[in-house]
């Protein structure tokens, strides 16, 4: 088979990593942007990170440096306006329309850009080197060290707020901890599958593991494992057929979830049907 003939190559071996490493991140968080209801403003925040990662481009910088000050901007901006007793939505949605349009006006104000539209929004997951790798890594253990740390107090506020603020949890403190998790995972996730494809390893992979436990640890678990598998699949899916990887990566999250909500439809027919 033809991937199996390009294991041999380093780039395959780096994009494999790369999309495990993305892919297993991604699934774990995704349990809380669920649980919090946060899939428009990761939306937003794949648009906000977009000018962030092309001026870093244009600059020569890090794109993981100018995505991660560009998300977490976003972050600060959402948590002022809710100071102010805004709506949130309304600085999601500015930036959904706003942040992109910055982002398009930068990329194509260059006539010689260090990388094309294409690869800043759907991700060249093939060009992945050692560095990229690096800081994946290191931007990974930062978002785990900080899911693990205040795994109890971010469930307890998620299902219950009022009862968090009763036993003394700073509601607003811990929302913004969620939101700038949310962040850096995006930020890890722009060499893999993009600004934009970045969103449906954080929805679909959790919403596939929400169908097989109500337990939040071992969803995040299941999730983690979904988002690898999805990303070694999108791997494979590329090498064989020659396409996009990030495309790849997120349509195979989405054949993941379909699969798994029709695998619950089927067990549950002898139950609709009176026979279990």
């Amino acid at each position: 088979m033809r991937v199996l003939d390009q294991l041999s190559s380093p780039l395959i071996r780096r994009a494999l990593l790369e999309a495990v490493l993305v892919g297993s991140l991604c699934g774990a968080v995704g349990v809380h942007v669920l649980l919090r209801r946060l899939p428009f403003f990761t939306l937003a925040l794949s648009h906000a990170t977009f000018p962030g990662v092309v001026l870093a481009g244009i600059l020569g910088v890090s794109v993981y440096l100018g995505g991660a000050v560009a998300a977490l901007g976003l972050v600060l901006a959402v948590a002022t306006i809710g100071s102010t007793r805004l709506e949130a939505s309304m600085a999601t949605g500015v930036a959904l329309a706003g942040a992109f349009a910055l982002g398009v006006l930068l990329q194509t104000a260059q006539s010689s850009a260090t990388r094309n539209l294409a690869g800043f929004l759907v991700g060249d997951i093939l060009t992945v080197t050692a560095g990229d790798l690096a800081m994946t890594a290191l931007f990974g253990l930062v978002v785990v060290a900080g899911l693990a740390g205040f795994h109890k107090d971010l469930v307890f506020s998620s299902f219950d707020a009022v009862g968090a603020r009763a036993a003394g949890y700073s509601s607003s403190r811990l929302e913004i901890l969620v939101l700038a998790l949310v962040a850096l995972t995006v930020v890890t996730s722009i060499r893999a599958v993009g600004t934009i494809l970045s969103v449906a390893l954080l929805v679909t992979p959790a919403l596939a593991a929400r169908q097989w436990t109500a337990s939040i640890g071992r969803m995040m678990v299941l999730g983690a494992a979904f988002g690898a598998v999805a990303g070694v699949a999108g791997i494979a899916v590329s090498a064989q057929w020659d396409v996009a990887g990030g495309s790849a990566i997120a349509l195979s999250a989405t054949a993941l979830l379909a699969v798994t909500v029709a695998i619950q439809q089927a067990r549950n027919i002898p139950r609709r049907l009176g026979l279990s």
